[in-house]
């Protein structure tokens, strides 16, 4: 946990670079740390603190939010806003114990145990609250662990679920458990209201409910219930926002008087197991019967020497007469008073009682609901002693404190969110009053407690809160178990006593009694807890708190790279992993920024992207970061997700050496490099970067991978761009394992690509049947599940022209000046000019080449005349060899090979130009690179006359083994 600590003291922090900035003088230095004995390690204060400064800072580190003795200060002594706050020390008792106490003791002890034990019966509730009780328990299992687990700042279980799930998983819950508290303090003033209006001062009702039955009443109820709550949550509201420190001197009160409440029903207790009290109960068979409306448990009664009837027959009967028609029911069955609970006091206790539950369970059916069997007084209240009014009024205290609590709580959970700026929209309340109070948060708070206080229902909004407060539960417990499975280092909890066993069954329990109480408010809740999930994935939560998920990511990545075997894959499971080998400029930034967008395009293969760049220098500076960062900027612009990867070496050829051999990991490693044909390579300050493609090219070669060269890659579309129409053209020479028509497939699977339609071309020979060709090729392709149109191009032996020839001759007499003479720049420039100049002379035609193009390097008519001197001779040039050198490249003659070679690369020029000048992108087989280093600079041309004409070329030469086939 030593990530929490803040350095205090004048040393600043040097992020420009990852060594000393020496803006510090030796003679500053050396007073500053004279006298420590830390000579040795002066040079690193900058950016390494001594022990004795990180270990104070860590002792004095406060990660708590003010309480209200810090606000009191900070509103009533003046000089206490210059003081250092100390974080409040409350203790367990104050604390935790008696907070708990206050929640657990509240509105739903006092007004629905009873009404639970009387719906339910005493085994049915005993079931329940065993297992309400273990989730509990469990759950404060699990938080005992994270909460040892290093210190918790404000935020609570929100914060353990944040730090230990993920901003998203944090986000989404604490919202839920944010507005779990916030509909807890509306159930806590309906609970409050509800004891004021039934059991306090009934006469205080606005709308009436005498002589009001079935629906009319509970709706006058519910009115009521909605202008007194409205009343109560302002007031509330109006107390917490002006200062917390009325809050938690009321709550001392408030939960005084509950205690007091809990040790009056202890006492009656002991007293009515003395002096049993009469709880008299007027049963209709084995139902029990509101007692109100009659007040005789009987149908007749004898007055004088008559039978008379009692309101309890006119309930039932038409008439008062005896011989009136009464429900049938009432008349088949007896009308008796029993005892209501012989010997013990009510159902919740019986359950501490367990040698009773036999003897009760009996008289399961005749337990009442609500104490509307006794008169409608409030049943715990009847067992109090001295008097039941102790009980009404302790109930009534403990749920204005609990829902002060939860008005209180709320607002800072909703601050704690919103300062992580993990949803944007929520920024806002964040912010507060000077002091830290989070006055927007309280503001939005009330209102949404309004809205549970509109609903008027404490059965309808307990039911709300109890699955946001289950969901907070569930995933306090999935922490636990997630940081225990994972053995993650930093996972050393000082408390001991929990197992993931356990919290995996709190977990499960959490999610039963969802389910349980109400199926629909769970699904809502979840659905609610989805959405805000994903919102916050969407908008990209850019917090990074080791969390438990990303765990499981480097586990689940460790354990899929493990198996992942080392050789090559399937050619099933083969898709491009794609290294993109991004150039640079002279300033260091990105020169071909499409180079991205078209590995982008190709995302439909969905397997690794690694975008890497290669820089000549040293390490020892921050350029790798800078550069990176550029990379990442440009991938996240083009909305390619992969890694970035930065290789800094002496040389820029073994940088790019490097590159290609050692990216990836284990058996996750690029199958595929994708680079950009160097552009103006004839010029000789771009001869290295010609140099270093042609390595590129052999160590692919060698290391058996798939290359991609882009040609014009400034003509390529970028990711905004639509294509409405056009082809994608394939060129298929030679077969190198399929890449070549898996491409466009990949491509067309892309927006930008969409609408066009796929041509595949492939040549014939003279001795080939180009009629079967074509229809075997259809065949292949319909195998291969490809819809492309097919057209077999027939090429026939021609002679060589005359263009040809000279061409040729150019190209090996530039190549011969660039070995053999070691020239500067201008003197090269000069010798190329000299031999391109004695052959530009009209370019013959033939009949197999009637419109043979003119070199564009070359005009006829045009000449370069330049004049030397023998002393510019010596002194420009000391080291040029005899002039009859020079002379013999006039007099030399082409190499047959390169002869075929450039014949064949302009014959194919000429029919691809014609066929697919119009196309969208050209894809073609790239020759191999030749054998000899001393053919380099001749290789280059041929590619160069193999695409002359075209806009958009991607030359791709497979990687010696099949990626595509036909089975499935």
């Amino acid at each position: 946990m030593f990530n929490l600590c803040m350095f205090t003291g004048d040393a600043t922090s040097k992020e420009s670079s990852p060594f000393i900035n020496s803006s510090t003088s030796d003679v500053e230095k050396s007073q500053q740390y004279d006298g420590k004995n830390m000579a040795l390690f002066e040079e690193e204060m900058d950016t390494s603190p001594m022990v004795s400064s990180l270990l104070s800072s860590l002792a004095n580190y406060s990660n708590l939010t003010q309480g209200s003795k810090e606000h009191e200060e900070a509103e009533n002594n003046e000089e206490a806003r210059k003081k250092t706050v100390q974080a409040p020390r409350m203790g367990t008792l104050m604390g935790v114990y008696l907070p708990c106490m206050q929640n657990i003791l509240g509105v739903i002890l006092f007004l629905r145990m009873t009404w639970l034990v009387g719906a339910g019966g005493v085994l049915g509730t005993f079931i329940i609250v065993f297992m309400c009780c273990s989730t509990t328990m469990l759950t404060a299992i699990s938080m005992s662990a994270i909460a040892t687990n290093g210190v918790v700042p404000a935020g609570g279980s929100y914060y353990m679920i944040s730090r230990s799930l993920g901003p998203e998983f944090g986000g989404a819950v604490g919202i839920c458990f944010y507005l779990g508290t916030t509909f807890a303090g509306a159930m806590y003033i309906l609970g409050c209201i509800e004891i004021l209006l039934i059991y306090i001062v009934p006469a205080a009702a606005i709308f009436k409910m005498e002589g009001l039955e079935g629906a009319e009443a509970e709706a006058a109820l519910l009115n009521n219930m909605r202008v007194y709550g409205t009343i109560v949550l302002s007031f509330m509201a109006l107390v917490v926002f002006v200062g917390v420190k009325y809050v938690n001197k009321l709550a001392l009160v408030f939960l005084a008087c509950v205690i007091l409440s809990i040790l009056a029903v202890y006492a009656g207790v002991i007293k009515t197991s003395f002096d049993p009290p009469f709880f008299p109960v007027c049963l209709l068979g084995n139902r029990t019967l509101v007692s109100k409306g009659f007040d005789i448990c009987a149908k007749t009664i004898e007055q004088g020497n008559a039978t008379v009837t009692t309101k309890l027959w006119r309930a039932f009967c038409d008439s008062e007469f005896l011989n009136a028609t009464c429900d049938e029911y009432f008349t088949s069955n007896n009308v008796s008073q029993i005892q209501g609970i012989p010997g013990i006091t009510s159902g919740i206790l019986a359950v501490i009682y367990i040698f009773t539950i036999f003897q009760l369970f009996q008289l399961m059916k005749i337990i009442f609901l609500f104490g509307e069997g006794v008169n409608g007084n409030l049943v715990i209240g009847t067992l109090a002693w001295p008097s039941p009014w102790v009980i009404v009024f302790g109930s009534f205290f403990s749920t204005c404190g609990a829902g002060l609590q939860s008005l209180t709580g709320a607002p800072r959970l909703l601050q704690a969110i919103a300062r992580d700026s993990i949803i944007p929209f929520l920024r806002v309340f964040g912010h507060g009053k000077a002091n830290g109070e989070p006055t927007w948060a309280l503001l939005l708070t009330a209102c949404i407690c309004e809205t549970g206080i509109l609903i008027a229902s404490l059965d309808a909004v307990a039911p709300i809160l109890s699955m946001f407060f289950l969901m907070c539960y569930m995933f306090v417990n999935l922490a636990c178990a997630l940081q225990t499975l994972l053995r993650t280092p930093n996972w050393r909890p000082r408390f001991k006593f929990y197992h993931w066993a356990l919290s995996l069954l709190g977990m499960s329990l959490c999610l039963t009694l969802m389910f349980l109480c109400s199926w629909y408010y769970a699904i809502v809740a979840m659905v609610i807890a989805s959405c805000i999930y994903k919102y916050i994935e969407f908008c990209g939560a850019e917090k990074e708190w080791g969390d438990g998920i990303r765990g499981i990511s480097l586990s689940a990545a460790r354990y899929a790279l493990m198996r992942l075997e080392e050789g090559p894959p399937h050619t099933k499971n083969w898709r491009p992993q794609i290294l993109v080998l991004m150039s640079l400029d002279g300033e260091q930034s990105v020169e071909q920024p499409r180079l991205l967008s078209l590995t982008s395009q190709l995302k439909a293969g969905k397997g690794l992207t690694i975008v890497g760049a290669c820089v000549e220098g040293t390490y020892l500076n921050n350029q790798p970061q800078r550069i990176k960062a550029e990379l990442l900027k440009l991938m996240e612009v083009e909305k390619v997700k992969g890694f970035s990867q930065v290789v800094i070496s002496s040389n820029l050829r073994d940088a790019t050496s490097h590159l290609i051999q050692a990216g990836g990991l284990g058996g996750l490693r690029h199958n595929t490099v994708l680079v950009s044909f160097p552009k103006n390579w004839k010029q000789a300050e771009e001869h290295h970067r010609c140099r270093n493609f042609i390595e590129v090219v052999r160590e692919t070669t060698a290391a058996h991978l798939a290359l991609l060269v882009t040609k014009n890659i400034s003509a390529y579309p970028s990711n905004g761009e639509r294509f409405t129409e056009g082809h994608i053209d394939v060129w298929w020479i030679v077969h190198d394992g399929g890449l070549l028509m898996l491409l466009p497939f990949l491509l067309r699977q892309h927006k930008v690509w969409r609408k066009c339609k796929i041509r595949i071309f492939t040549v014939a020979q003279m001795d080939d049947n180009s009629i079967q060709m074509k229809k075997d090729l259809m065949t292949f392709l319909y195998h291969l599940r490809f819809d492309a149109e097919v057209e077999v191009v027939e090429m026939h032996d021609s002679d060589i022209s005359a263009y040809t020839y000279e061409k040729t001759l150019v190209m090996e007499q530039r190549s011969q000046i660039l070995k053999e003479m070691h020239l500067t720049k201008n003197e090269r420039e000069r010798e190329v000019q000299l031999i391109q100049g004695k052959n530009a002379t009209p370019t013959p035609t033939s009949p197999t080449s009637p419109t043979a193009p003119t070199p564009a390097a070359v005009t006829p008519g045009e000449e370069v005349q330049m004049t030397w001197t023998d002393e510019t001779e010596k002194t420009n040039n000391p080291a040029v060899a005899n002039p009859e050198s020079v002379k013999d490249m006039f007099n030399m003659k082409p190499n047959q090979s390169n002869f075929r070679r450039m014949h064949h690369a302009q014959e194919l020029n000429g029919v691809i130009v014609k066929k697919s000048k119009e196309a969208k992108l050209v894809l073609l087989n790239m020759p191999g690179p030749p054998k000899n280093r001393n053919g380099e600079e001749n290789y280059m041309e041929f590619l160069e006359v193999l695409t002359e004409g075209l806009n958009r070329v991607l030359l791709v030469r497979g990687g010696g083994r099949e990626v595509i086939t036909i089975y499935s």
